[in-house]
């Protein structure tokens, strides 16, 4: 029993080594911001339109995720098929490239110039300097995270009970909305949290495909290579604000509903 404390004792320090790690510099901005700084910054009608931005471009972004990669991380998790390991590792790519890198790849697809840029814009839909740009900006290098969460959740569900549904005379569709989605959704949830959690701190990608409209990680850039660190610390202050009060309410509301 003692060696066990031991052992624990050892993983706590460890532990807390990595919780100071986050919690030091978030904890340095908010005392070396002041009050009134942070006040007048909450009043900037820029940054609260940068921030809404930032916000509904992520929402946005992760239902289009939800729509489209549901389906997906289902067959993914159900089915054994050739090339299987490739479209995995394909959506796995958005995690490991320089999110430059990825900003970079989608101008070339759907700059203006660029035939399937063209072929959108005849419909009224443009990606470069627009919020639609910054949505699929999002949506490129956070989906991953949501595809991989749902796989994992629909893994976790033992098939006999769909078989049996089957066998019960249910069709596929009502199976799956019926009994397999269901207990999936924990997982569904947690990881369509996350993705919009890092959907909301993209910057690369968004500087370089849609840099105006401003969301909140550029417009900090901006501050900060305009006027310097006391200019933009407030900004990024409030950011880390609203971001920690709006992650903190999701997952409460997550756990809650779980219980």
């Amino acid at each position: 029993m003692t060696k066990a404390k031991g052992f624990v004792a050892v993983f706590i320090i460890m532990g807390t080594v990595i919780v100071l790690f986050v919690v030091l510099p978030i904890f340095g901005i908010g005392i070396a911001t002041p009050i009134h700084s942070l006040l007048e910054t909450a009043r900037d009608a820029e940054v609260i339109s940068s921030i809404k931005l930032t916000f509904l471009s992520g929402l946005f972004a992760t239902l289009f995720a939800v729509l489209f990669g549901t389906p997906l991380a289902y067959i993914l998790a159900r089915y054994r098929f050739p090339m299987r390991e490739v479209v995995e590792s394909i959506i796995d790519l958005p995690v490991v490239i320089p999110h430059s890198a990825a900003g970079i790849a989608l101008l070339t697809v759907l700059g203006r110039n660029t035939t399937i840029g063209h072929a959108f814009s005849v419909i009224g839909i443009h990606f470069t300097g627009t919020a639609i740009g910054i949505t699929t900006a999002m949506a490129f290098v956070s989906v991953p995270f949501y595809i991989n969460a749902a796989k994992e959740g629909f893994a976790s569900v033992d098939r006999k009970l769909e078989k049996t549904a089957y066998t019960l005379g249910a069709s596929g569709s009502r199976a799956f909305f019926s009994i397999t989605l269901p207990l999936a959704k924990n997982h569904l949830v947690s990881g369509a949290i996350m993705m919009w959690a890092r959907a909301i701190s993209e910057f690369g990608a968004i500087v370089i495909l849609a840099y105006h409209p401003m969301v909140a990680p550029v417009l900090v850039y901006e501050r900060f290579e305009s006027y310097g660190l006391a200019y933009s610390r407030p900004v990024a202050w409030l950011i880390i604000l609203i971001s920690l009060v709006a992650f903190t309410s999701l997952r409460l509301m997550t756990r809650r509903r779980r219980h």
